[in-house]
């Protein structure tokens, strides 16, 4: 469905829960403070050199935020957070260094999260149609227990076109609860392909939106000339 067109159910469904989100953003805090893991510990040290365009960037893409994805905020210090570490869909250890040459949208979520169950059909949807060697959506599960509740939760709003990368630590949101970045689910970050920070937000959006799309190209960094 167009959400420009028909700004009817999803769109409002998602903003409406956007209010839960901050409600949930509570019950999250109290439920991670409880977890451990190396990420919780992890200290990410700014690369003033390796993030300095991208604070031209963040600032370039300020008339991006708008519409579906108006609660994306500039990072007022864009900065790399390549301490972050999770699982891919091999099992094997990964770091948002492993994608570098990627602009991301990493996003955090769980199946006990209900705005995060609502908005995952548009990240897939905006992977599927804006995935390539240039971008990708990261969307990390952070359940704790075993893979059986986040797989079924895929296999039955038929999510396939984004990776499977899990967390079960819950060590990716503690950490960026450190840095400022994430006060419940869903927590997305967008990363240019130097790993930096450029922006961030909580709460849902629709990410299959003209608005969003629109975001995410501007965010590609320029080919060179041939």
């Amino acid at each position: 469905m167009t959400v420009e067109k028909k700004p009817g159910r999803p769109a409002v469904k998602l903003l409406a829960l956007a209010a839960l989100a901050g409600i949930l953003a509570g019950a999250a805090a109290v439920y991670v403070m409880e977890s451990r893991s190396g990420n919780g510990a992890a200290t990410v040290v700014a690369d003033a050199g390796q993030c300095t365009a991208a604070k031209g960037k963040a600032a370039a893409l300020d008339p991006f935020f708008t519409g579906q994805v108006a609660a994306m905020k500039a990072a007022d210090q864009p900065r790399p957070l390549p301490a972050l570490s999770f699982n891919g869909p091999d099992g094997k250890p990964r770091t948002i260094a492993d994608f570098s040459g990627k602009t991301l949208l990493v996003n955090l979520w769980a199946t006990w999260c209900f705005p995060c169950r609502e908005e995952m059909p548009a990240l897939n949807a905006l992977q599927k149609e804006l995935g390539s060697d240039r971008f990708e959506v990261v969307a990390i599960n952070i359940d704790t227990g075993t893979d059986e509740k986040p797989q079924a939760f895929l296999d039955e709003t038929g999510v396939h076109d984004l990776g499977y990368y899990r967390d079960s630590s819950m060590g990716v949101f503690n950490a960026l609860k450190k840095e400022g970045l994430a006060y419940g689910l869903p927590v997305t970050l967008l990363m240019d392909e130097k790993g930096c920070l450029v922006s961030a937000m909580n709460g849902p959006a629709v990410w299959d939106s003209e608005d969003a799309k629109a975001l995410i190209k501007a965010a590609l960094p320029t080919a060179p000339a041939l």
